[in-house]
């Protein structure tokens, strides 16, 4: 079974976002219950969401650890929509009681991500805040059977992309 997919990464027995591991090492945990930011050497979590206060979440990740600098976020000033400077590693999304728009930031890992894990990542959260399923990112077994079957995914095709986890996320029930 696949281990990680772009910043996504299992560890133990927990899919954590980031790596926790750096010197400042934030992270976010996926539990049962919703999200977890947490910082290295920290034993309470900075914030935790539950998975029913969540109506859209979405990652950006930066293809290289220096992509998420702020010199990364003046070379990505020139290419609008890239995931650069210091939010090229975070997660976002809306709130539900009220609505609002949060975000956090979590820790590059020191590999790079591939094109293709960051393409079917993106799509992973997208589709499952499109079909109210987020609560699937905090089942450990299904997000690795999920992350087993997207994680050989190699194109650059955000199109081809979308069709395979549509596809995943299908048979495996969500």
């Amino acid at each position: 079974m696949a281990q990680h997919l772009g910043p996504l990464e299992l560890i133990g027995d927990r899919w954590v976002i980031g790596d926790p591991t750096r010197k400042v090492g934030l992270s976010i945990v996926l539990t049962p219950e919703g999200l977890e930011h947490r910082r290295r050497g920290e034993a309470a979590p900075l914030l935790a969401i539950e998975w029913p206060q969540l109506m859209e979440l979405k990652v950006r990740a930066a293809y290289r650890r220096w992509h998420a600098t702020p010199a990364g976020g003046f070379v990505g000033a020139a290419q609008p929509g890239a995931d650069m400077g210091r939010d090229g590693c975070s997660l976002h999304g809306i709130r539900r009681h009220p609505y609002e728009p949060w975000s956090v930031r979590y820790t590059h890992h020191e590999r790079r991500y591939t094109g293709g894990h960051v393409i079917v990542l993106k799509a992973l959260f997208d589709q499952l805040s499109e079909a109210k399923a987020l609560d699937w990112l905090g089942d450990p077994e299904w997000l690795g059977v999920a992350v087993a079957k997207l994680s050989s995914y190699t194109s650059w095709s955000g199109a081809k992309g979308n069709r395979l986890v549509k596809g995943t996320i299908q048979s495996l029930g969500a």
